[in-house]
């Protein structure tokens, strides 16, 4: 069966959103690691302005004292609503946070790299809208791929505006963490959509159910809660470099705390059971899923390598961006498993192939 030209559309722009999302997780990780958090203290402008200074002398002289009083004033704002709603104890933690009334100082390097963050967050959102767009033909013939497009298209909004709030607060960690799981949240719908897209138009063989589908959920759920947990990791370190000047890397380690030795000896589960789930897949008739297993297997394992490298190598800052980029690679590999293995297996009814657990 010919695939019409209207799937062909909707699949390159929908895989071309999903990795201009992971490059912008890349790029986020590179501000992250430079400390640019704060290049550009208002949001959505820079310095007041769509085009970034690039010196100091450009700025008011009381520049520190006018964003900080920007900052607190939209942030009493949030805590309001916030309070409101029932969240006090985040409320609370807003301006608990020691950075609050802390502005750094000019540099037009981390300004410009927070900027050009911005600027490929923008043309994401101009990619997702293009998936909605490309998605209408699908209004009748499978809907919900374009609620999926839909959707995501409005969470890369509240995404736009978390990332303001991420500004305003100074870092808050409640607020970075909250931005990176609603980043993976996107990418898992982004690739459902373009999964859901072909599935008329892709040869598939029939594949038995062989009781997996619990296994693959619960290693990319634990993956979710390792990623966050590594965000709260980070957000220790970024403490501890600030205490530092972003100098002496190989003292970093002895100065985080629990969460830190948690999350590294939780990786060593995480890879046992991925090497259980993986043995599982590769027993299946169904190369499609040897080779997302493949994928599984390389990832977590240049994760770990990583991993290894900023403990032990003084946090080079080149590989830390490359910590959080293959941990949501990871992610995204281990959900679009789940995707193809259920649509696998909804293709036949429930016979048994011969050597498969069940």
């Amino acid at each position: 069966m010919q695939t019409p030209a209207f799937v062909r559309r909707f699949r390159f722009v929908g895989i071309l959103t999903v990795v201009a999302v992971y490059l912008l997780i890349l790029v986020g990780g590179v501000v992250r690691s430079t400390g640019s958090g704060m290049g550009c203290p208002d949001w959505p402008k820079c310095f007041g302005s769509w085009v970034p200074p690039t010196q100091v002398s450009q700025l008011p002289a009381d520049y520190k004292e006018i964003y900080t009083a920007q900052r607190v004033a939209k942030n009493q704002k949030l805590a309001k609503t916030l309070e409101r709603l029932g969240f006090e104890q985040v409320a609370g933690e807003i301006f608990a946070h020691p950075t609050q009334y802390i502005e750094t100082d000019f540099n037009a390097t981390k300004t410009w790299i927070e900027y050009l963050n911005r600027l490929l967050g923008a043309l994401i959102g101009i990619f997702v809208f293009l998936t909605v767009v490309f998605a209408l033909p699908y209004w009748g013939r499978d809907r919900p791929v374009f609620w999926l497009a839909f959707w995501s298209f409005l969470l890369t909004g509240v995404q736009g505006y978390l990332g303001s709030l991420v500004v305003s607060t100074n870092l808050l960690p409640v607020m970075v963490t909250i931005h990176m799981g609603l980043a993976l949240l996107i990418v898992a719908m982004l690739m459902y959509a373009v999964v859901r897209s072909q599935r008329d138009y892709v040869a598939s063989q029939p594949l038995a159910r062989a009781g997996l589908t619990g296994w693959l959920w619960l290693v990319t759920v634990l993956t979710f809660a390792q990623i966050v947990l590594g965000t709260q990791v980070r957000e220790q370190v970024d403490a501890v470099a600030f205490a530092d000047s972003y100098l002496h890397r190989g003292d970093w380690v002895e100065q985080l705390g629990n969460t830190f030795k948690f999350h590294r000896t939780f990786s060593a589960l995480l890879l046992l059971l991925n090497l259980y789930v993986a043995y599982r897949l590769y027993r299946l008739p169904a190369r499609r899923l040897h080779r997302l297993a493949t994928a599984t297997l390389f990832f977590i394992g240049l994760e770990i390598l990583a991993g290894i490298t900023l403990a032990y190598l003084a946090f080079p800052a080149a590989v830390q961006p490359v910590h959080l980029t293959v941990a949501t690679l990871l992610f995204g590999t281990q959900f679009l498993t789940i995707v193809t293995y259920r649509r696998l297996t909804k293709l036949t009814p429930q016979v048994a192939y011969p050597g498969v657990v069940a």
